[in-house]
Parts: C-alpha cells; sequence; structure tokens
C-alpha cells in the first residue's frame, strides 16, 4: 500500500474499566506504532450517561442505550476519511436486544467491517442467534483468537472458512527471565506467589480455589495467592461486593488470612505486567467450559508462567503440548495436588514455563499488530476495487434496529385503578386523573403477543376493570375520572366509545382468561346500539379495527352474533367510503376538508375492513387515501406531520408544529396493515420510517423516545420537544413498535427519494 490506511476503532476504550477497553487501547496504539501514522480514531461505547475522560484519539462517543447515537456514529464515518473500520464485539457492549442496536450502526456504514470476536455463542437463543447473523452479514471479515472459535462459526452460523481470520489475543512483550526486584518492594520475597487476575465477578471460581489451598499451605506455609483486580462494574450494579465478600469471609473461615491477599482495585497495564513477573504460578479456575476468550490466561501464556486452568475452551486450546495443567471443573483435589506438583518438580514446572513463552512470542502485540495490518490491507485493496466498479446510483441495503419493547413508562403511570393520562417530566400528574381513551388502547397494547403473558396479567385485570366501570347503562363509556375515582362527565365522545371497542376487540381475540375474554364480549354487545349512530369519522376507525379483531375470534368459536358484528362493521365501512366520496376532490384524496389528528386510523380501518370481508372497495379507498397521507407527509428523508397548531385545512398551508406521536404510532400500523395486504416492501419501509420520527428523524432531528425509561414525548413543538410524556403518547409507539416486531427480520429496499420543498415554520 502506498498509503497508510486509516482505521476507525469501535469497542469500549479507557479509562472505562472493562477487558475489552484495554484491549482496543492496546490494539489502537500498536496499529499506530506500527503503520508510523497517528491519523487513526476510536468509536467509544459509554455505559453511564456521563461518559468518561478519553484520550485525544476518542473522535465519537456512543450511549449503549441511545439508538440514535449508533446512526449518527455511521454518518460520522462515512463523511469521515477511514478506510476501515475495526470493530471489537462482545455483546453485553451494546444496546437492544441482543444488542441489536450495533446493527443500525453497521447497515449504514459504507466502508469495510472487520469484526473482532470476544464472545461466540456456541447454543444461542433466536434473538442472540439473528443479531450474530446480522453481524456476520455486516461484517467483511471475522476474526477469532482460537480455532475453537472458527469451528463454531462454520458450525453453528455457516460462516464460510474464508471469511474468518485466526489473530491470537495480544500480549506485553517481556523476558523470560525478569527482574522481579519488586516482590521485595511489596514484601513478597522468599514467597511462592500464586496469582489469578482479572475483573472479579462470580464465574471465576475462586472459590475452589481457596479450598485447594488449605492442605497446601499445610505443606507450604511460605506461599501467597494475591487475587488481583476490582469487581466487575455490571457485578457491582447488581450484587454489589457479595461474592467478594463471600470470598473474604471463606479466607477466615478457612484459616487461610496469612496466605491470601486481595487487591481490590484496576490495576494499570505496567503494574499487571509487575504482579504477573513477581508470580510463580497462575491459576485460572473459571467456571464456564464455553469462555472462548480469556485475556487473563493470555497474559500468563505470554510472560511465560507455571499454568494451572480449568479445561473451558480457551484454555483446552492454549494450554495443550504441555503449556499448562488443566483441571477439571470444581475438582479440589486435583487442583491441590497440581500445586503441590509444581512446587516439588521444579525442572517440569520450568519447562513448561519455557513452552508457554515460547508459543506466546506469536501473540505479543508487535507481531498481532502487523497480522492486523496486513488483514487490513487484504481487505481494502479488493473492497476499493469493488467499491470503484459499482454504479453510484445502485440501491443500498437499509434497515432499522428497533428498540427493545420496555413497559416500565407505562407501569409507572399506572395503579390500581387505571393509566394516568398525563406526565410532567416523567412524573405521573394525578390532577387530570384517568382517561377511558388511554385505557382503551392500553389493552392493545397489552394483548399483543410479544408481550410476556406471565408479566401483565395484573395490569391487563386492572385496565379491563375500569372499562367495565366506565360503561353506562346504554352501552356508551363514560371518559374522564379523576383521582378520586369520580368520572367528571356524563359520558365520552363518540372517539372515546370507539376506542373502548378498540381495545375490547383485542380482549375479546387475545385475552389471557376465558373471563376476560367473556367479559369483553358481553361489553360490546352492550355497545352495540350505540355503534350503530356513530358520526365521527375516527370513532368508527377505532370501531371498526376492534370488531374486525373481535370478529376473528367470534368466527373462531363460531359465536351467535357473528352476524350482527359484521353488518355493523360493513355499515360503518361503507359510510366512510361515502364520507370519502364526498368529500374527496383533485389531489384531496381525504375524508374530510381538513387533516387533524389520529388521521391513519381511518385509513387502516378500511384496509382492516377489506381483510374480514374482501370487498374491494375498502382496498383502494385504504391505500388511496394512505398515499395522500404519505404525499403531504414525507419528504425525502423523514416524515414532517401535520402539527395541531392550525392542521391542515384544504388548500391552506399545512401546520408542521404540535406533531404528536399518535400520528406516527397510526402512519406506521397503517402502513404494516397495507403491507400485510399487498405484500409490497416499500409499505414496510414507510413503516420503519414513520417510526422513525419518534427516534429523530424528524424536523428537528430530536428523538421523543426515552431508550432509559420507555417514556416518550408528547410532541414536536417550536421550541423542541414537549416535556410532558403521557399514557397516550407511549401508548401509540408501543403499538406502532409492537406491528413492526411482526417483521424485525426482514430486509427492506431503499424508498424511491422524493423531490419536495420543506413548507416554511409556523
Amino acid at each position: 500500500m502506498k498509503k497508510s490506511l486509516n482505521t476507525i476503532f469501535i469497542g469500549s476504550y479507557v479509562p472505562r474499566k472493562c477487558g475489552i477497553a484495554t484491549f482496543t487501547n492496546d490494539l489502537y496504539n500498536t496499529i499506530v506504532t506500527e503503520s508510523k501514522s497517528d491519523s487513526h480514531r476510536v468509536i467509544a461505547m459509554n455505559n453511564i450517561p456521563e461518559g468518561y475522560n478519553y484520550p485525544k484519539e476518542v473522535a465519537f462517543e456512543i450511549q449503549r442505550n441511545h439508538l440514535p447515537d449508533y446512526q449518527r456514529a455511521a454518518d460520522f464515518i462515512n463523511l469521515s476519511n477511514t478506510d476501515i473500520v475495526s470493530l471489537q464485539h462482545e455483546f453485553g457492549l451494546f444496546g437492544g436486544l441482543a444488542g441489536d442496536y450495533l446493527n443500525s450502526l453497521l447497515s449504514r456504514v459504507k466502508k469495510p467491517i472487520i469484526t473482532t470476536l470476544h464472545t461466540i455463542i456456541r447454543e444461542p437463543n433466536p434473538d442472540y442467534r439473528r443479531s450474530m447473523e446480522e453481524l456476520i452479514h455486516y461484517s467483511y471479515k471475522l476474526v477469532v483468537m482460537t480455532e475453537m472459535s472458527k469451528e463454531i462459526l462454520k458450525d453453528v452460523y455457516g460462516v464460510p472458512e474464508e471469511k474468518i481470520e485466526l489473530i491470537y489475543h495480544g500480549v506485553p512483550d517481556v523476558p523470560f527471565i525478569a527482574d522481579n526486584r519488586n516482590k521485595k518492594l511489596r514484601y513478597l520475597d522468599g514467597r511462592i506467589v500464586i496469582l489469578t487476575f482479572g475483573l472479579l465477578n462470580p464465574g471465576k471460581g475462586i472459590e475452589f480455589l481457596l479450598d485447594a489451598l488449605v492442605p497446601v499451605v499445610k505443606k507450604n506455609p511460605n506461599i501467597t495467592y494475591i487475587v488481583l483486580g476490582a469487581t466487575h462494574p455490571e457485578v457491582i450494579k447488581s450484587q454489589g461486593e457479595k461474592y467478594r465478600l463471600t470470598l473474604e469471609r471463606k479466607v477466615h473461615d478457612l484459616g487461610l488470612g496469612n496466605n491470601v491477599i486481595f487487591h481490590n482495585r484496576y490495576v494499570t497495564l505496567d503494574e499487571l505486567c509487575e504482579y504477573i513477573i513477581d508470580s510463580d504460578i497462575y491459576v485460572s479456575p473459571y467456571l464456564s467450559r464455553e469462555q472462548i476468550v480469556s485475556g487473563a490466561l493470555t497474559y500468563a501464556i505470554g510472560m511465560g508462567k507455571a499454568i494451572i486452568s480449568t479445561p473451558y475452551w480457551h484454555a483446552q486450546e492454549m494450554l495443550s503440548d504441555g503449556r499448562g495443567i488443566l483441571v477439571d471443573f470444581g475438582d479440589v483435589e486435583t487442583l491441590s495436588q497440581s500445586l503441590l506438583s509444581f512446587m516439588s518438580d521444579p525442572d517440569t514446572c520450568q519447562l513448561m514455563r519455557k513452552k508457554a513463552y515460547e508459543f506466546g512470542r506469536q501473540m505479543i502485540w508487535k507481531e498481532v499488530g502487523q497480522q492486523y495490518l496486513k488483514l487490513f490491507k487484504d481487505v481494502f485493496e479488493p473492497w476499493e476495487i469493488s467499491i470503484a466498479e459499482t454504479r453510484p446510483e445502485s440501491p443500498t441495503f437499509f434497515h432499522t434496529t428497533l428498540p427493545e419493547i420496555k413497559l416500565n413508562h407505562l407501569y409507572l403511570l399506572s395503579d390500581d385503578v387505571g393509566i394516568f393520562q398525563h406526565a410532567k417530566f416523567g412524573i405521573p400528574d394525578r390532577d387530570h386523573g384517568y382517561s377511558t381513551d388511554d385505557v382503551g388502547r392500553g389493552l392493545a397494547v397489552l394483548t399483543n403477543d410479544q408481550i410476556p403473558n406471565q408479566d401483565i396479567l395484573p395490569l391487563m385485570t386492572t385496565y379491563l376493570s375500569f372499562l367495565h366501570h366506565a360503561q353506562t347503562e346504554n352501552g356508551h363509556f363514560h371518559n374522564f375520572m379523576n383521582y378520586n375515582r369520580s368520572f367528571i362527565d356524563e359520558q365520552g365522545s363518540e372517539d372515546t366509545l370507539g376506542r373502548a371497542i378498540f381495545g375490547l376487540g383485542h380482549v375479546v381475540r387475545w385475552g389471557l382468561t376465558d373471563g376476560m375474554r367473556a367479559l369483553a364480549h358481553s361489553m360490546i354487545e352492550k355497545s352495540e346500539p350505540m355503534l350503530e349512530k356513530l358520526n365521527a369519522p375516527r370513532a368508527k376507525a377505532y370501531t371498526i379495527c376492534g370488531l374486525c379483531v373481535a370478529l376473528k375470534r367470534y368466527e373462531e368459536r363460531q359465536y351467535n352474533d357473528t352476524d350482527k358484528i359484521k353488518s355493523i362493521l360493513i355499515k360503518l365501512s361503507d359510510e366512510l367510503v361515502a364520507l370519502y366520496d364526498e368529500t374527496r376532490t383533485e389531489g384531496w384524496n381525504w375524508f374530510e376538508t381538513i387533516v387533524t389528528y389520529g388521521n391513519a386510523k381511518i385509513c387502516e380501518a378500511l384496509l382492516c375492513a377489506f381483510q374480514a370481508t374482501h370487498d374491494l372497495r375498502y382496498k383502494e379507498v385504504g391505500l388511496t387515501t394512505l398515499e395522500f397521507l404519505s404525499d403531504i407527509q414525507w419528504y425525502g428523508t423523514f416524515f414532517d406531520l401535520v402539527g395541531n397548531e392550525g392542521w391542515y385545512n384544504m388548500n391552506k398551508e399545512k401546520a408542521v408544529f404540535g406533531q404528536q406521536p399518535i400520528d406516527a404510532g397510526y402512519l406506521t400500523n397503517a402502513y404494516i396493515t397495507a403491507y400485510d395486504i399487498t405484500d409490497e416492501k416499500r409499505y414496510l419501509h414507510q413503516a420503519y420510517h414513520a417510526f422513525e420520527w419518534f427516534l429523530g428523524r424528524n424536523r428537528l432531528g430530536l428523538p421523543l423516545y426515552d431508550f432509559a425509561t420507555g417514556a416518550v414525548a408528547d410532541g414536536l413543538d417550536s421550541q423542541g420537544v414537549s416535556a410532558n410524556q403521557g399514557a397516550e403518547s407511549s401508548i401509540c409507539f408501543l403499538l406502532a413498535l409492537l406491528s413492526l416486531y411482526r417483521y424485525k427480520s426482514e430486509s427492506i429496499e431503499k424508498l424511491p427519494k422524493i423531490s419536495k420543498s420543506i413548507p416554511n415554520i409556523r
């Protein structure tokens, strides 16, 4: 290569305290040294909101659970002079389900990606398999650190061998016979030092080594066992220092207080090397056979230590050919014997050390860096040629990674009565009480098959109980209840009735118990006389959607009132079509002379009616009006929704502020229904783009969804994102997300660009 390739490294990074952060830093420094170029950069993964005090090479930061950061990082890479992306992958580093937020970044990057795999799951569950397969798809090459990893990739994931590169974990370059003057400084002179190092967690198996030390110390009282390393930060979050305190009590109970030292801190690389040099024996008593890579074990081999380890995958491979001793998991007696054999037979111990050190010469960072640089060159040259030969207008693959399904905010807003309408700065606002509108739509969320049944039964019961209490004698519903549990209206609007039926229809179809389904069925029956009198278009739309869902259950169970339900459904659908015919003019394919809010629910209702009746007129009007909404709101790269600060009157300017989540959510649902009917991928792509309005693909480029809490802001205003996070916003977001989850594994083609000017801000 005539030029040095510019590389961006993606991973956790120092001063964050984790093994991959250290690895990424070591690899970066090695590449800088070996390439004689300091133009390489790092994108660092943050696991805390405030981030870290990173060194200057960190050019971009990604908050683990903030999906827009991944998308912006891809833009940063594409616009930079980067030639190669070197990704350090471990599932827990990245947000989303099985770390799949990462794929939102990878799918957008237009540079070759080389992924170093620090974890490979041999028996993945479906979510981890899907995430891993996407990672493999987007990676030009996969770097593994063991032969076992290669075999798993080929056997389990079907990766061709030519896509896999074996490069060992790097280690510092230290002499075999080293000066151990630090042993005196640490008051270890004359003692046999046994070492275990790395971030402490219950999988380390140190308790078994402590048991094994008892007979060893009886024969050799001059033993010091050092447990070096802070407790893993994720363990601290979930368990605190429980494991370390358990080990310390065990040391006391076993009478090993004079022989065991816990160094509860994260040491620098120089300090770590000094501790390894000062040690006589390194022990790796891990409890999991599936440990595919151990940086600690690699360091011990590279520095020529006498090693005893349990037979996890990495140890089996690294310690073969007499480079160490393998002891079965939990085999305390053999572990004791192995320690004693090293002490009683120094010649054999020294031979093992030499074999380990010689094997480790290929793993020193200088050698590893040269292998990575060669790989970067081998990948970049053919990739550059292929890009030059590719037509600029060729379509690009696009995929949106969906946030995980979070009900946190829904639970926060709910109590034993119902769900609070509003929240100020994320705090439930009791002043405005509860609403049937929200409870009805909330039931549609809870009955979705993507929601774990065992967790939501109490909440579903509460919501259904609220609707039962809200239903009036004539079959209508109260809407507003204050915090004192008193309804403050005679009855709600027609939309309230429609939203209640919408939720009840979902309970009839997917309620968790026979009792729930029977109650919902009886409540719909009670409302039938009121449903036939509906006038409001959106009330009709909610009702149609609810009845279509219920009708599937009725038909399955052959209820006697199927004909009655279907007749109401057809009546309301015919009325919507008639309204459309009366109102539409050239360039205005809509049901009213004004476009307000919750618009796409009307389109969705007619498409659902087509699914229930096969009346082609419903399909035609549903798709035509949905295209109209697309035309007035899609601007080539984002949806610019109709705002409530004036709405959109025929022949007048569209208001663009006061945009509401209900419109983005219902657009998503309508596009998914259109895709169900037509099987045209453009509708699926439009559904993703409508959903991305929540995530920041909007006029202001600001996300309304809070990835940490699952809350959604109530609107997009001229001043920015609303500080309120009410029930309607979060429920409409969840309804949209749940509809997309049905198709999350499908690829989608690029949506054609629309040449259209953005309307003025007003």
